[in-house]
């Protein structure tokens, strides 16, 4: 049996990285539908640095679902302990991975055993270790529902029309902007897995990691702009969002759609003149995607990339390594 008490990474107030303590709390008890998880492997997001800094309710749920002390993380690796009463397909001793209770601020993830609902488990391929596994749930997901299937009817918090992923194919061309990082380097394999043509933006340093990826062809935004070398593509995602997002617009062909990961600011003229949709959606805990996407992993067909490792103890100093940005994947923090 799990011991009573645990490590735990909380937050007792919010601020930078400094905030994060290392704190002995007691073993959460899983609920109804939950399983009790030794965590193996965390992985590293934004919404954990988001929470850190005082975000404390996600688009969509107006009201704060955080209580300070809390503990950050979402995404896991790990071996079930003990399983509810009600819960079926997972036994103790399982090795499982997933994204907890997202969106939501609620993952309880930064800890030595974390209470998970069984629905957002899915097992861990067998050939993939617990530090990849760990960093394959959030970012993973995010980039199967943009470019696969969204895989839920829930309404967008974002925009009132259902997010659509455009059809990929030979003869499809897809623009991802900020490809090293941990969506942008699922979104290259996963187009590359339906067939695409793929275009990776990103700084030089990550040229020939990119091109072990399979991306066709490279540009460094350092020293170009890709919205002046990129014309007819039929989808661009756009991992990196925000308000330089509009600038990929004019690298579509008609028809075509951009899909910026963090919404950004657009004039809806532009975009009905040329002819092209934007889209874009919010990431959701599936464990049947997870599941399909554990099966490419085991494969080989798409990997993790681990951009660095810490301790737990240490998730201080992977905050500060999140923060000094251009990662190749993903950060992991590990757990003995």
């Amino acid at each position: 049996m799990a011991a009573h008490t645990m490590r735990a990474i909380r937050l007792h107030e919010h601020g930078g990285p400094e905030v994060l303590r290392y704190d002995e709390v007691p073993v959460p008890v899983p609920g109804p539908g939950e399983v009790l998880v030794r965590v193996h492997a965390v992985g590293v997001n934004p919404p954990d640095w988001y929470l850190r800094g005082g975000l404390t309710s996600v688009p969509g749920k107006p009201d704060s679902t955080v209580s300070l002390p809390v503990i950050p993380g979402t995404d896991v690796s790990g071996v079930v302990e003990a399983v509810a009463a009600d819960v079926d397909g997972l036994a103790v001793g399982d090795e499982v991975f997933g994204l907890l209770r997202f969106p939501g601020f609620d993952g309880r993830a930064y800890a030595e055993y974390v209470a998970a609902r069984a629905s957002d488990l899915a097992r861990k391929p067998p050939g993939v270790g617990h530090v990849h596994a760990a960093g394959a749930p959030m970012a993973g997901l995010t980039a199967w529902q943009f470019l696969i299937e969204v895989g839920h009817d829930h309404p967008s918090p974002f925009q009132e029309a259902r997010h659509r992923p455009t059809a990929l194919g030979a003869g499809t061309t897809v623009v991802v902007n900020g490809a090293a990082g941990g969506v942008g380097h699922f979104a290259v394999q996963l187009a590359k897995w339906k067939g695409a043509r793929v275009v990776a933006v990103a700084s030089g340093a990550h040229a020939s990691f990119l091109d072990e990826l399979g991306a066709d062809r490279f540009i460094d935004y350092t020293t170009s702009r890709p919205e002046e070398l990129v014309h007819d593509a039929d989808l661009v995602l756009d991992t990196v969002g925000g308000p330089h997002s509009r600038r990929f617009l004019r690298t579509l062909k008609r028809g075509g759609a951009l899909f910026p990961v963090f919404p950004g600011e657009f004039d809806d003229e532009e975009i009905a003149k040329l002819g092209v949709t934007v889209s874009t959606a919010q990431v959701r805990s599936d464990s049947a995607q997870l599941a399909e996407l554990g099966r490419l992993l085991g494969a080989g067909t798409v990997r993790v990339a681990i951009d660095s490792t810490y301790a737990l103890a240490d998730a201080r100093a992977a905050h500060e390594r999140a923060a000094r940005g251009h990662l190749r994947g993903k950060i992991v923090l590990t757990v003995a």
